[in-house]
C-alpha cells in the first residue's frame, strides 16, 4: 500500500509496516501490494491470497465484459462511392478496387457508358474514377499495387498479400510475405486482412496452428466489419452451446448483409422461443397439482 501526504507517495509493506523507496517488491498476480523484501511476501501470501484472487477475478470479468461491449457493437458503415456516393454493395461482384487511382468502385459506375461533348460514346477502358487507362496484363497490374502499397494503401497490402498466398499472377507462393502485407494492412483497419491472419492461424498457412490467436483475429475482424468473420464466431458459438452469443452475432452480420447470417437468426430465435417457453413451463408454481 502507499500513503499520500504533501503530494509526496511513500510505500509500506503490506507485511510489517515498514516505509521507503526500498519497499518495491509487488505482488506477482494482483500488482496491487507491495513488500520490502521477498521474506515478506512469502510471510504475508497465505493472508493476501484471498483478496489476490478476489481482485483477479473482478478485474477477469470486468475485461470480459469490456470486451464484449466492443466484440457486439455494430461496426461502422463502410464510406460512400467516390461517383455515384452510394453505399458500396455487400456482393463482391458489385464493386471493384482500381489500382491505378486506388478507390473502390461499384460495378453500375464502371459498366455505365461515357460520351464526349458532342454527345459520341467514348472508349470506357479507362478507370471511372482518375480517367487513367486500364492496365492491359497483370504484370503491368501487380506493378500498380506494389506502388499503391509504398503509398500506404491497406487494400492494395490486403490484394497483394492474397497473391502472393496463392502464388497467383507471377508471384511466387510466399505465406510470410503474404501475412506481413496483411498485418500492414490490418494496422490500418482493414478488417479483411485480419480475417485472412486468423484464418492461417486457424489452419496453420505458413504459422504453426493456434486456435486462439486465431479467434482473436477473427474477432478483430468481426468488430472492423468483416461480416463472414462474424458469421465464422457465431457457428463457434452455436457448436459450444452458446445461443445468446451466437444470435448477437447472426443479428450483426445479418444487418451487414450476410444472407446466410439472416436464415440462422431465425433458427435461433425459434429454438430461443421454444427454451422460454420450456423454462416458464417447467417454473410454474405447483398450485395445479
Amino acid at each position: 500500500m502507499s500513503t499520500a501526504e504533501d503530494d509526496i507517495i511513500v510505500s509500506i509493506c503490506a507485511n510489517c509496516g515498514k516505509e521507503g523507496d526500498d519497499v518495491n517488491n509487488i505482488c506477482n498476480k494482483c500488482k496491487l501490494v507491495k513488500y520490502c523484501n521477498a521474506a515478506c511476501k512469502k510471510k504475508h501470501r497465505h493472508k493476501h491470497k484471498k483478496d489476490c484472487e478476489e481482485h483477479i477475478r473482478l478485474a477477469t470479468e470486468r475485461a470480459a465484459e469490456l470486451h464484449d461491449k466492443e466484440l457486439f457493437k455494430q461496426p461502422p458503415k463502410e464510406e460512400d462511392r467516390p461517383i455515384c456516393f452510394l453505399l458500396i454493395p455487400t456482393l463482391p461482384t458489385g464493386w471493384r478496387y482500381k489500382s491505378c487511382c486506388g478507390k473502390l468502385i461499384c460495378s453500375g459506375c464502371i459498366q455505365a457508358p461515357l460520351y464526349d461533348n458532342q454527345g459520341n460514346r467514348v472508349d470506357n477502358q479507362k478507370s471511372a474514377f482518375c480517367r487513367i487507362p486500364t492496365a492491359t496484363s497483370q504484370e503491368e497490374s501487380t506493378e500498380r499495387y506494389k506502388k499503391r502499397v509504398e503509398a500506404g494503401d491497406p487494400t492494395a497490402m490486403y490484394n497483394l498479400g492474397c497473391d502472393y498466398r496463392d502464388g497467383r499472377y507471377g508471384l511466387s507462393r510466399d505465406y510470410k510475405k503474404a501475412l506481413e502485407l496483411w498485418h500492414k494492412a490490418a494496422e490500418l483497419g482493414h478488417s479483411e486482412a485480419y480475417a485472412c491472419i486468423g484464418y492461417a492461424y486457424d489452419h496453420g498457412r505458413g504459422v504453426e496452428v493456434d486456435k486462439k490467436k486465431a479467434t482473436h483475429y477473427y474477432e478483430l475482424a468481426a468488430m472492423g466489419g468483416d461480416e463472414i468473420s462474424r458469421y465464422n464466431l457465431a457457428l463457434d458459438e452455436k457448436t459450444a452451446g452458446n445461443i445468446d452469443r451466437a444470435l448477437k452475432h447472426y443479428m450483426i452480420s445479418a444487418r451487414d448483409g450476410h444472407s446466410n447470417s439472416a436464415y440462422q437468426r431465425f433458427i435461433l430465435r425459434r429454438i430461443c422461443n421454444k427454451r422460454w417457453l420450456h423454462k416458464s413451463i417447467t417454473s410454474l408454481p405447483s398450485i395445479f397439482e
